[in-house]
């Protein structure tokens, strides 16, 4: 899909224009905008005459309704529907069974699956709905009831193993099973979703496959060597390390760098540690930044300073910043002097993002903590200071040094925070206050000042600081959790009269400070997303925002308009799975959980299955990936725009 695509553009971004003429754009259709209003609604009552219509699209669309609201009441009605005589309603009726995860649906799926009507198109989905909604019981089924040699059948099994190991549901025959569909000889689609698997499932151990892995990362797909690489981690072997080194150093792709730096550990320190520091030089600011937080994460027994002195030699300020914490974690007898070059380089930097990470970094030292809680209180500065200065306090008041003395000082702090009236520093301190660890409640026992911050928050605008407080509140009353408060549909009901407006090959140019990148929207599948992004893009919202989150490998995110990521419009959309998948490039809407999307969006480095039919997808980049590559946190949107 990707290959079509971006066969679709023309050379240049700024005058792109799709060649084929622009498709009717189906909401022209009264009944599919009922039906998509019925999505939006959550109406299942609504929705399920219409799985017995005459008309194919009816059928279709009422099955993909059904994967966004999500209910298992809809199950028995969607059964039927897999031996429709439709291909495109029997994989829509699968994917919207797997969207419900209901046990109920694992017989008629496995009998579809065995069926001799079942046609191979129809593989993967039925696999991936069983993934779904297989138990730990029912997984033998999976693993063992299912020994083709097909392509379809392959990869179905494999992407099911994955699905099934994204919710915990494992066993000793499933990983054996995940590791032999990594065969080179396996179609690239059942090697992926191997890979992703052992990657993804938790808790596993894969001592015994080390070899299998092994021969995984050197794959002709970099996907595949990635995942593969992340599933290394979970090897307990000391002769691991030099098989990570070899593809923290030489591997082609970015981002099986990344993944070799992040599987290594503390354990093996001495081996890859030479490798770590190149790295910090790695053409990628990614691969780099990945390198810098392994020595954080595991650095020990070498003093600070020498930390120090490579930070200073450093032209990022993220990575240095990252350095500069690792040198104040390890501290030594330099702590003082490198704490006051941190300082020092907080009052000289001018970029709010890295005044931001320079907190985070002193908050590794305790004696940091007035300096810090300065920062954060003071008026007049860029939100995002703040937001990490307050994460920062919290973060120091975790560690196992952090003076007996101070921790008065810090329950004012907490009361400070929830007086200020700032979402991300109330939040923050939310969270601080339900930590049994931190024992806040003898010290903190009135909870009147977090009802009273509570109380001042608006809905649906700071749901997210909402639901911080009032889980804080049922954690020290000892009351069960309050249901999160999300908006109706009816708050903010879908515009069609823009999505009307909107071809359905409708192309998006981002203009940033790293170059341009060029999306399509998904307005047949996520109407009522692409109709709040077109209304915000029309009306210059996104103009000058930021990327204020970027993790290598896995996402940049921007539209945040506190550039914290904290920030929101004054409305909810409700989420809007389509059948579309997390590969490279797809571009989804950043949410709180179910039906709390609004106004940040983020792109994928990378395929992210766990991602899929969890949070909507609305458009995605048909060029300029490259630039999406390179962009780091701060970087400016400068503009969108749509592309006519």
């Amino acid at each position: 899909m990707l290959a079509a695509l971006a066969a679709c553009t023309t050379s240049s971004p700024k005058t792109a224009a799709l060649t084929a003429q622009a498709a009717a754009n189906p909401f022209d259709d009264a009944t599919l905008r009922a039906i998509t209003t019925a999505q939006d609604e959550r109406n299942t009552a609504a929705l399920l005459p219409y799985l017995a219509n005459a008309d194919v699209r009816y059928r279709r669309a009422a099955a993909l309704a059904l994967a966004s609201v999500q209910d298992k009441a809809a199950t028995a009605s969607l059964q039927p529907l897999l031996a429709d005589a439709d291909p495109s309603v029997r994989r829509a009726t699968a994917y919207a069974l797997g969207q419900t995860g209901d046990s109920t649906a694992v017989a008629p799926l496995v009998a579809r699956l065995t069926s001799s009507s079942s046609a191979p198109t129809d593989q993967r989905y039925l696999f991936e709905a069983l993934g779904r909604c297989v138990t730990t019981t029912s997984l033998r089924q999976l693993v063992r009831g299912f020994s083709g040699t097909d392509t379809a059948s392959v990869a179905g099994q494999a992407w099911a193993l994955l699905r099934a190991g994204n919710r915990g549901v494992t066993s000793e025959a499933a990983v054996a099973r995940a590791v032999a569909l990594l065969d080179q000889q396996m179609p690239l689609a059942a090697r992926q979703g191997a890979a992703f698997t052992l990657a993804r499932t938790p808790r596993l151990d894969l001592t015994a496959y080390q070899t299998a892995l092994t021969t995984a990362t050197t794959d002709r797909d970099a996907v595949v060597r990635a995942a593969a690489t992340t599933a290394l981690g979970k090897v307990k072997s000391p002769t691991i390390a030099s098989t990570l080194v070899g593809l923290a150093r030489r591997d082609s792709d970015y981002r099986v760098r990344v993944s070799a730096l992040r599987a290594m550990n503390a354990t093996m320190y001495a081996p890859v540690k030479e490798a770590a520091w190149e790295a910090i030089s790695d053409p990628s600011n990614q691969v780099a930044l990945t390198a810098a937080e392994f020595f954080l994460n595991h650095a020990s027994g070498e003093p600070g300073v020498l930390f120090l002195e490579k930070a200073n030699k450093l032209n990022n300020w993220r990575v240095r910043a990252t350095l500069l914490a690792t040198a104040l974690k390890l501290g030594g007898t330099e702590r003082g002097a490198i704490r006051t070059a941190v300082q020092q380089r907080y009052a000289a930097a001018t970029d709010p993002y890295e005044k931001a990470y320079l907190l985070k970094a002193l908050g590794e030292d305790p004696a940091a903590y007035e300096f810090i809680e300065q920062a954060t209180f003071a008026s007049g500065q860029p939100l995002v200071v703040g937001s990490y200065g307050m994460e920062a306090l919290v973060a120091m008041r975790r560690l196992p040094d952090f003076p007996e003395a101070q921790q008065a000082a810090f329950a004012l702090t907490i009361r400070r925070a929830m007086g200020s009236g700032d979402v991300t520093i109330m939040s923050t301190a939310a969270e601080a206050l339900r930590d049994p660890k931190l024992n806040l409640r003898q010290l903190l026992p009135d909870t009147t000042f977090i009802v009273a911050a509570r109380d001042k928050l608006v809905l649906p605008r700071d749901l997210e600081a909402w639901l911080a407080l009032q889980q804080t509140l049922d954690y020290l009353q000892n009351k069960p959790t309050t249901p999160a408060p999300v908006a109706t549909a009816a708050s903010h009901p879908i515009n069609w009269a823009v999505v009307r407006s909107v071809p359905v090959q409708q192309q998006v140019l981002i203009s940033t400070t790293k170059g341009e990148v060029l999306m399509q929207l998904h307005v047949a599948d996520a109407p009522g997303s692409v109709a709040s992004f077109v209304e915000l893009v029309r009306q210059g919202f996104y103009n000058g925002k930021t990327f204020h989150r970027v993790v290598p490998n896995f996402v940049a995110q921007g539209g945040c308009p506190r550039g914290d990521g904290s920030g929101s419009t004054n409305y909810n959309l409700r989420s809007e799975f389509g059948d579309l998948r997390y590969g490279e490039g797809a571009v989804g809407l950043a949410s709180a959980g179910k039906d709390t999307e609004s106004c940040q969006w983020f792109i994928t480095h990378t395929p992210t299955p766990h991602l899929d039919g969890r949070y909507t997808i609305f458009a995605q980049v048909v060029k300029g990936m490259d630039v999406v590559h390179r962009l780091d946190i701060g970087d400016k949107i400068v503009r969108v725009e749509l592309v006519k």
